[in-house]
């Protein structure tokens, strides 16, 4: 795929490179029948596999094929290889706002026009249950007419993944971007979150800043959870007051997106985009699966040796990493931690079968526990009965980048002391030899 000029499953020709990701490289091709360009977006079955991605790759992919909207990005097909995942969408030519931005503020009308656009993308979603959770200027992509393009749905979220609340419960997103119900872990309305990063996308448009930042991050989410920022000076009157309701701290009375549409400000010049007919979709669900097919098939890295419960790792993101960084246990913010003592969070680079042999190892040495795998949790299970009931404690592995894990230690039931007895004279020593020591990340030990 790196060679100029390869010719993709006869249809298209590929050329140079566009850009890269943690786990995708995009380049540009030209569809050999109809002359159109395209980018295509490659995926690594093994890598897919070994950080769990798969599920989000088809969510992406399904969400792709219900939005099609003249400032999103369009998407033609899935394809796939022994090796590889191809997307073939849309070739957005503009780049990135957040290239335009980052060269400082931008004219009131400009600013005007990509949130028009933006906003009209995002009231699209909605009306089809989809709620992106990731938006930020990185994420829209401006074509050569200078029009906004919506990008990058690997986070978002489909109606049906609400639950019995009716609420969201994934923590996700960029931390600048995020609303402060996501910040509680409460739940949250996945709408709602939405139009809360537009409305911070519109602020930066204006000042060409944040208005939360802060070099101390909890400090930033303090921020974020009370909605404290201030305007510059040349902020006029009707947009802060269209801001106030936007980034509005509660989500039951933040503006809707039907209001922030019948707006003054909003309204000034707005019209629809009149973008090109979009044919339905190539291909049908089929090419989804068919693409996906093969890949229980091959062997992850970094599994774990046990045939009947195989481990599957959870790969971090950005949100997660930032979150359990030392000082930075959002949920201080808002309540009280009532497990100290029964749970310890660590990092290393030992691959999770060394941390998986450790655990067995102190199993054994103690003689009266027994070691369970599933789902990239460890369970380490009492034989006997404690003072209340028997003694468990899981063990989950968490993916943060290759060769680099955290290990989160959680005590599920039995008593506190037996627990601590075990905890100080067996596994922690244990443990201890696996601990990665860079100051930051080394949290019990």
């Amino acid at each position: 795929m790196e060679n100029k000029g390869t010719i993709l499953m006869q249809k298209y020709e590929v050329g140079r490179m566009l850009g890269q990701g943690s786990f995708a490289k995009v380049y540009h091709a030209r569809n050999l029948k109809t002359g159109q360009n395209v980018a295509i977006k490659v995926f690594d079955k093994a890598m897919i596999m070994k950080v769990g991605l798969k599920e989000q790759i088809k969510r992406e992919i399904s969400v792709m094929r219900l939005v099609r909207h003249p400032n999103i990005v369009e998407f033609y097909e899935v394809m796939a290889s022994k090796t590889k995942i191809y997307f073939a969408m849309e070739q957005v030519k503009g780049g990135e706002l957040f290239h335009k931005v980052s060269r400082g503020k931008l004219r009131e009308d400009m600013a005007r026009k990509y949130f028009q656009q933006l906003i009209a993308a995002v009231d699209h979603c909605h009306r089809r249950g989809i709620y992106h959770r990731d938006l930020k200027p990185e994420n829209l992509l401006l074509d050569e007419n200078g029009n906004l393009k919506v990008a990058d749905f690997g986070l978002s979220a489909l109606l049906e993944s609400k639950k019995k609340d009716d609420l969201l419960h994934t923590t996700c997103g960029t931390p600048a971007y995020v609303a402060p119900e996501i910040i509680r872990k409460k739940g949250y309305d996945g709408a709602k979150a939405d139009i809360w990063s537009c409305g911070v996308i519109l602020f930066v448009l204006l000042a060409g800043f944040l208005p939360f930042n802060d070099r101390n991050l909890m400090e930033m989410y303090k921020k974020i959870a009370t909605a404290d920022f201030k305007f510059p000076q040349w902020f006029h009157s009707d947009v802060k007051r269209l801001l106030y309701r936007i980034l509005d701290p509660d989500p039951k009375t933040r503006i809707t997106i039907n209001k922030i549409m019948q707006n003054s400000w909003f309204r000034k010049g707005y019209k629809q985009i009149e973008g090109p007919h979009l044919s339905p979709t190539h291909g049908d669900i089929s090419d989804v699966h068919n693409a996906f097919d093969d890949l229980s098939t091959l062997s992850s890295p970094m599994s774990v040796k046990d045939e009947q419960c195989p481990m599957k790792l959870y790969c971090f993101n950005a949100f997660d990493i930032i979150s359990l960084s030392s000082g930075l246990d959002l949920s201080g913010l808002f309540e009280k931690d009532t497990s100290e003592g029964q749970h310890a969070r660590f990092a290393t680079n030992r691959p999770p079968s060394t941390i998986v042999s450790k655990l067995e190892e102190t199993a054994q040495l103690v003689g009266r526990f027994k070691v369970m795998k599933q789902n990239g949790i460890v369970r380490v299970e009492g034989f006997e009965t404690g003072v209340s009931e028997q003694l468990t404690i899981d063990t989950e592995i968490f993916e943060v980048a290759s060769s680099f894990y955290i290990v989160e230690v959680n005590k599920i039931s039995g008593d506190t002391v037996e627990y601590t007895k075990f905890w100080n004279q067996y596994l922690k020593p244990s443990l201890s030899e696996i601990v990665w020591d860079s100051q930051g990340y080394e949290q019990y030990i």
